[in-house]
């Protein structure tokens, strides 16, 4: 998820897809534990899209 697809989203949609993806991220690292995963970037570009939208999340909480 891109930054100004994040910038797009209401405080309830972001605080759902920050939900959803720190579940998948460590759904990864699990998977990732267990038996190496295909493509282990994987991993690295949901805990940046996690990181973009408490970032976003908390911008917002400033203002």
């Amino acid at each position: 998820m891109r930054q100004s697809e994040v910038k797009e989203l209401s405080v309830e949609e972001l605080h759902e897809e920050l939900t959803n993806h720190q579940t998948k991220l460590s759904e990864l690292k699990m998977t990732h534990v267990l038996s190496p995963l295909e493509n282990p970037s994987e991993i690295q570009k949901v805990r940046r899209t996690v990181a973009r939208i408490a970032t976003e999340i908390n911008k917002r909480e400033l203002d």
